[in-house]
């Protein structure tokens, strides 16, 4: 069950610095239907996009814009309206940045500067600036494991509140879980190698409403949770070391938990034929769940299981119909039924890949860490329809995923944000 506690946090010394803007053009695409892309996996967290007329194929001549980013860092960009939040580290850890810049030119329009003394291990992968900002238009919030939960004003930047008492999160790989913004709350998953928990704070205060604890300690977790409606219950859905669960996102009170059959969980399920398709993260089978269920569930509420030879999976699954795609970090590109989870095929993409797929109106859209985006159309086998570059340096990394709004693809390598076509408003 959650338990509720009402402490808020002091906000810290914060710096902000505020740029002036200015305006750009750019080559047609058409128009597509207005959407933001306001945590990481877009509107709902499903990886999604409802736009039309976003670019399908390009080169670095179709670059609408390069900018590069102070320090480093892995999160994605979120996007809402004329806007674009990203966070970024100075090299030592010690000063956690969220960057505010304008869409039309990529110029800053304010940057806010958490300064931190709190010790963190880091994967060599990994950045101290990986989790993915999350907005509701009025308020940006970003995740900086031990150095804290914060929250600014959208528009100009300035500290809201800040949460700098979560706990030391030890992790030998670092932080990498997203917040999101639940009806008034804010959810961040705290899984760590000591004390783990997940825990929802009023989005205005940032005083705690509910805080559960979590069992998944030996290898901590990265995975953002997400909310889906079953019909009869709204169920927020969090994937971990030991398997997925299902949580009450109004009391954080634990409703039922699927085991995994290996470890991790740092991928985000899929929520698509009543079902949850998930990943372990390690090698391991692909699984679907039943929601809705009470307790122990995976004897009763899995529906399917296929054997999955893949390697490490860092990207999440998506679902396009009734076809599943998968890609492990390792570049083994995997279809599924989605129904069934029958097999469909196993082939190698020539890359490397962290950050998850993307769907836009029908075709799976995913970056390597090179930067090349492969768009791939679902179906039997794997149909590779346009291989993309924006002309990446060859020391930037790509870890994050793509961010969809308006007609545009924004994509982050580790120091540099792109952003790619015309905005349909234009």
């Amino acid at each position: 069950m959650g338990t509720h506690a009402s402490s808020g946090g002091a906000v810290g010394r914060l710096a902000v610095i505020i740029a002036a803007t200015a305006a750009v053009t750019w080559a047609a695409v058409s128009p597509a239907s207005a959407e933001n892309w306001p945590r990481f996996g877009g509107a709902d967290g499903s990886f999604h996009s409802g736009e039309t007329g976003v670019p399908v194929k390009w080169t670095k001549a179709d670059v609408a814009w390069r900018v590069d980013l102070p320090g480093r860092g892995q999160s994605s960009p979120v996007v809402w309206g004329d806007r674009i939040y990203v966070t970024s580290a100075s090299t030592d850890g010690k000063t956690r940045s969220v960057l505010c810049v304008n869409r039309a030119d990529g110029k800053t329009l304010w940057r806010a500067d958490v300064p931190t003394t709190s010790h963190e291990d880091l994967h060599k992968m990994n950045s101290y600036a990986t989790p993915t900002c999350a907005t509701d238009g009025q308020r940006v919030v970003a995740f900086f494991g031990p150095a804290g939960l914060h929250c600014f004003d959208a528009a100009t930047g300035k500290p809201i509140w800040s949460r700098t008492d979560l706990g030391p999160l030890p992790f030998v790989w670092g932080t990498a879980a997203s917040p999101v913004i639940v009806d008034d709350m804010v959810v961040q998953n705290c899984d760590a190698i000591g004390p783990s928990y997940l825990i929802a704070v009023n989005k205005e205060s940032g005083k705690t409403i509910w805080k559960t604890e979590r069992k998944e300690k030996p290898k901590g977790g990265w995975s953002t949770p997400f909310v889906i409606d079953t019909g009869k219950r709204r169920e927020l859905i969090l994937n971990g070391e030991f398997g997925v669960k299902g949580y009450d996102p109004k009391t954080g009170a634990e409703l039922w938990f699927c085991k995994s059959f290996n470890g991790r969980g740092t991928p985000i399920p899929a929520w698509a034929h009543g079902t949850l398709i998930t990943l372990n993260g390690l090698s391991g089978d692909i699984y679907a769940v039943k929601p809705g269920g009470s307790g122990d569930v995976t004897k009763t509420h899995m529906a399917w299981h296929t054997t999955r030879k893949g390697g490490r999976d860092l990207p999440s699954p998506v679902v396009v119909g009734d076809y599943i795609f998968t890609v492990s970090m390792s570049g083994i590109a995997s279809g599924y039924n989605a129904k069934t989870g029958e097999t469909l095929f196993v082939e190698r993409m020539d890359a490397t890949y962290s950050g998850s797929p993307v769907v836009v109106a029908g075709l799976v859209y995913i970056t390597s860490e090179a930067g090349v985006t492969s768009v791939v159309k679902p179906g039997d086998k794997l149909a590779v329809t346009a291989t993309n570059s924006v002309g990446a340096t060859g020391d930037e990394i790509f870890r994050a995923t793509p961010a969809i709004s308006e007609g545009q693809v924004f994509l982050r390598s580790d120091t540099a944000l792109y952003c790619v076509g015309r905005r349909a408003a234009e």
